[in-house]
């Protein structure tokens, strides 16, 4: 078994990272330093722990298992670090990093995660935002908002909140074209939404959904979306919690189209053990429900 908890924190960054490189980013060690770490590690154990190629470090069944010890250490570490700092505070200190997609990313959490480091000016809290599902096992993040449940993995699910969304224009778009009464309308409008191949989740094909089969301006980016609807670009489905911040879009067919979604939050299994990440779920999932009703509202 490895010698030390260094040991560990290596083989896990480059289980994670794929590669000596990513892993010596992460660590902040030279990539050669990296790799003699594992080797050595290797070399102890008797076994070889990733398989070696010019795509990566990929791990092998021996590696596979070590991953799954290797995760409870790096969790009672953590513990152990808690139960010895944070908790002589009572607030909540070191980094932790939240992956979501792009709607949520750019319009709900600032408000909520801002809120949340002033009650605890000693924690670092990053958000990563990306039109994709997170690989949590890998410590992409170390929990994620998704918008449908995950179907497999060691993971803890909790719905955090339903949100709407509605087709809207900017009044500039609508004073300058047809008047659109009824869905058939639509026809003949510049549609905007989502890169039909680049779509990550089901639940975020709402033209699909309202029988839209064209859509002349596409993006992955939910933000990229909003701002070419807000610059006249044409219409598109928005979240109704962004809608405030663009005083001069306006709801289409509010009574025909609307769609309703869920936001959930998804952690490591294990890490509910954790008082520091079991604190910082608690409020997250109360700012942010608070924070969707407040911008709904305004809509």
């Amino acid at each position: 078994m490895p010698e030390n908890w260094d040991d560990l924190k290596v083989f896990l960054a480059v289980a994670r990272g794929d590669s000596l490189s990513a892993a010596g980013r992460a660590l902040r060690l030279d990539p050669a330093t990296v790799g003699r770490r594992v080797a050595r590690l290797e070399e102890a154990i008797g076994v070889a722990l990733f398989a070696k190629s010019p795509s990566g470090y990929a791990l092998t069944d021996a590696g596979q298992r070590l991953m799954d010890h290797a995760v409870r250490a790096e969790q009672a570490m953590a513990a152990a670090q808690e139960d010895l700092t944070g908790q002589a505070t009572g607030r909540l200190s070191g980094q932790i990093r939240l992956g979501a997609p792009d709607g949520a990313a750019n319009f709900l959490l600032p408000q909520v995660c801002t809120a949340i480091a002033a009650e605890n000016p000693d924690l670092d809290i990053q958000i990563v935002a990306l039109p994709r599902v997170f690989n949590l096992s890998r410590r992409e993040a170390d929990l994620a908002i998704g918008v449908s449940p995950p179907a497999a993995g060691r993971l803890a699910v909790q719905k955090l909140a339903d949100y709407r969304l509605h087709l809207v224009a900017a009044e500039s778009y609508l004073r300058a074209h047809p008047p659109i009464e009824t869905p058939g309308d639509l026809r003949g409008h510049r549609m905007i939404g989502y890169i039909a191949d680049m779509i990550f989740d089901k639940e975020l094909d709402y033209l699909h959904e309202i029988g839209v089969e064209r859509v002349a301006l596409a993006s992955n980016s939910v933000s990229v979306q909003f701002n070419w609807i807000r610059q006249g670009g044409g219409l598109g489905v928005v979240h109704d919690f962004a809608i405030p911040a663009a005083p001069g879009l306006v709801k289409v067919l509010a009574d025909r189209i609307g769609l309703t979604r869920s936001f959930y939050l998804i952690r490591h299994a294990d890490d509910r053990r954790l008082e520091r990440m079991n604190r910082f779920a608690a409020a997250l999932a109360e700012g942010l429900r608070h924070e969707l009703a407040r911008l709904e509202a305004l809509t």
